[in-house]
């Protein structure tokens, strides 16, 4: 069986989708912890992760979009996630959004690293995956931080 071009463009669509799913799940968790925050810190939150994140989802959806039109596929629509059960609190849905950053960065690595982009990818997407890439990246440390100074 032969592994066409078109068929590496969608493996490579497939993997962009999962990397936006994983921020969408970020979302949701920083949502939930800014109902947690007082004023303050939920516009610290916001400035530092939920910004950035949603920057990132937004971007990696329309490189998606862009690149399923430009080459005749079929673009994904993504919905938006449920944070999961509060049980670990505030910590918890900070904890739960840097795991799904971290999951999404390593997805969009390792389609990077993978030449997929080279090779059956064009100058957009890669363009937007290197901006999705960098929106999130300062994203663990921010949550390091701003965890540090919750309950002061």
């Amino acid at each position: 069986m032969t592994y066409s071009t078109a068929d590496a463009r969608q493996d490579l669509l497939d993997a962009v989708a999962d990397a936006i799913d994983d921020l969408a799940r970020a979302l949701a968790a920083l949502g939930a912890a800014y109902e947690l925050l007082d004023e303050h810190k939920a516009d610290e939150l916001e400035e530092t992760l939920f910004g950035p994140v949603q920057a990132a989802y937004g971007r990696g959806r329309r490189t998606h979009a862009d690149f399923a039109a430009r080459h005749g596929l079929a673009a994904r629509a993504f919905e938006s996630a449920t944070p999961g059960a509060p049980s670990g609190g505030l910590k918890g849905y900070i904890d739960d959004a840097v795991a799904a950053v971290t999951s999404a960065d390593a997805t969009l690595a390792t389609l990077q690293d993978s030449m997929m982009p080279i090779e059956v990818g064009d100058e957009a997407l890669r363009a937007g995956l290197a901006k999705v890439r960098e929106l999130v990246a300062e994203v663990p440390v921010q949550a390091r931080v701003l965890s540090r100074t919750f309950g002061r």
